[in-house]
């Protein structure tokens, strides 16, 4: 029975640990599929080699004090990681000069180094239990069977407590200690009770107060949610930025004086000029810190913005730091961009998509299947408008967004405001160039900066490229080679404001 109840701790601490690593490497390389891959295969690489050392050694010496003296070993390297982990990964994106460039090389060699041992360890201790709990080979597979059935019953435990529970309300490091706490405790109890004390020893380790993840001047606030790392930070100029996972850029901005920023927000603010009618209604996929809603709400009185976001943690953030309550007309939603549009049968004369996981437009809004489904929720001439990230030289990823859209609404605009984003805009209704050029001049005053840039830059898109589904849409590959072969020509990440940023 003890060794059953061994064997289900060490599966949940296991796959506690899993999910802790993913949290730790989110506010530095984000939380990519990339990243994912990462953790999980090299999780998987450390059970096996587990697997095998721990039937290995078993066979050699078959003795609980030693099973025990392992799983110590391994609890007191799960302790460690929460304090070693900020400088260590401070470095690794400091070494790789840009995190969105060195996520991932550098997610590797953070899984490589600091859950190699821990993971190894814990995965030896299914074998190790099986052998010492043969009392011969007559009933070693009901043996086997029920200790692998209790370590895998531990692991989905020790999944849903960590992600769904623990990590959402005590934090990353207390989830990691409390599960080096239960490991220590079943180490302990094949060992002797003087060897309890180490357990009271780590669970004491849970009191330290967290740092800060990634500390900075300025910092307003930090915390973790249940999809990622979230931070806030003062500038010198007295603006706010929301910072998601690495903060390679900022995912919202607030200046005290002014709801026009210089950056990709901006870009949206042309659209409701472009159909041609007075717009009432407008969507916004990806609301954040409410950066472009604040807008809406200040230069087109009286339309009415829902801001979906799917991160409720985002919002309560943006709520005490963004003033977003103080913004007219606006209704937060919290829900996933794709499943809102399902779920509602409004339509909307505007429709932005801002919706970024890391550096990366989410696949499920990027395909010819999701494009469909906004065009229905679009009233007649209505417009959908996409931030597209992108690196200088490289267009492959804009072309197939392009060309994506344009297949389903059989025509695609695309403006290079900045020299990373790009806004892609398509239309309900066919409109010519000429008249898009003519309409853009209806924009309030304040915008009014933007206009010529818009009509040197505007271009037809989406007549040749790869068209994403939701079958295959490889935004990441796409966007990680274009960064990555930027990085490795020499190009830096030195964006240029628009010309609507406060003075």
């Amino acid at each position: 029975m003890r060794l059953g109840a061994v064997v289900f701790v060490a599966g949940a601490a296991t796959l506690a640990v899993e999910i802790s690593a993913s949290r730790l490497l989110a506010p530095f390389f984000g939380s990519s599929t990339i990243v994912w891959a990462n953790v999980i295969g090299l999780i998987l690489v450390y059970l096996s080699l587990g697997y095998w050392l721990g039937g290995r050694v078993a066979d050699r010496r078959p003795q609980r004090a030693l099973l025990g003296r392992i799983i110590v070993v391994a609890a007191l390297a799960i302790a460690v990681i929460p304090f070693v982990a900020r400088p260590f990964l401070d470095a690794t994106v400091k070494d790789l000069n840009a995190a969105s460039a060195g996520a991932v090389v550098g997610s590797f060699v953070a899984g490589l180094i600091l859950f190699a041992l821990p993971v190894t360890l814990l995965g030896a201790v299914s074998p190790f239990a099986v052998r010492l709990a043969l009392p011969d080979v007559t009933h070693a597979g009901s043996v086997a069977g029920r200790l692998y059935a209790l370590s895998t019953v531990g692991s989905i435990v020790g999944t849903f407590v960590a992600a769904l529970v623990a990590i959402p309300v005590v934090g990353t490091q207390r989830t990691m200690l409390g599960a080096a706490t239960l490991v220590v405790l079943a180490g302990a109890s094949l060992l002797g009770a003087r060897w309890q004390l180490l357990t009271i020893v780590v669970a004491a380790l849970m009191f330290i107060p967290p740092g800060a993840v990634k500390a900075a001047s300025g910092l307003l606030y930090e915390g973790e949610s249940q999809y990622q790392y979230i931070d806030v930070r003062r500038q010198d100029d007295g603006s706010r930025v929301l910072e998601l996972n690495e903060g390679v850029v900022a995912n919202s901005i607030w200046y005290p004086h002014s709801v026009l920023t210089g950056g990709e927000w901006d870009m949206f603010l042309l659209l409701p000029a472009l159909i041609g009618r007075p717009v009432h209604d407008v969507l916004i996929l990806g609301n954040a810190g409410g950066t472009t809603a604040r807008a809406y709400a200040a230069l087109y009185p009286g339309v009415h913005v829902d801001g979906v976001e799917v991160d409720p943690q985002v919002t309560r953030v943006a709520r005490r730091f963004f003033g977003l309550d103080s913004i007219p007309h606006l209704h937060v939603i919290t829900a996933d961009a794709r499943a809102y549009l399902r779920s509602t049968r409004k339509r909307y004369d505007v429709i932005c998509v801002d919706a970024y996981n890391h550096d990366y437009i989410p696949f499920q809004v990027a395909t010819k299947e999701f494009f469909a489904l906004a065009r229905a929720h679009l009233r007649p001439n209505g417009v959908l408008g996409l931030n597209v990230s992108r690196v200088p030289g490289d267009r492959r990823l804009l072309r197939a967004l392009a060309a994506t859209v344009h297949s389903v609404f059989g025509q695609a605009w695309t403006w290079d405001a900045l020299r990373f984003n790009s806004l892609l805009f398509a239309l309900d209704e066919p409109v010519s160039r000429t008249e898009l050029v003519a309409r853009a001049g209806d924009v309030p005053r304040p915008l009014r900066p933007l206009v010529p840039l818009f009509r040197r830059a505007l271009s037809v898109a989406g007549e040749h490229g790869e068209i994403l589904t939701d079958d295959r849409a490889p935004v990441e590959w796409l966007m990680d080679r274009a960064v990555i072969e930027y990085v490795a020509g020499g190009g830096r990440f030195d964006e240029h404001y628009l010309p609507t940023a406060p003075p």
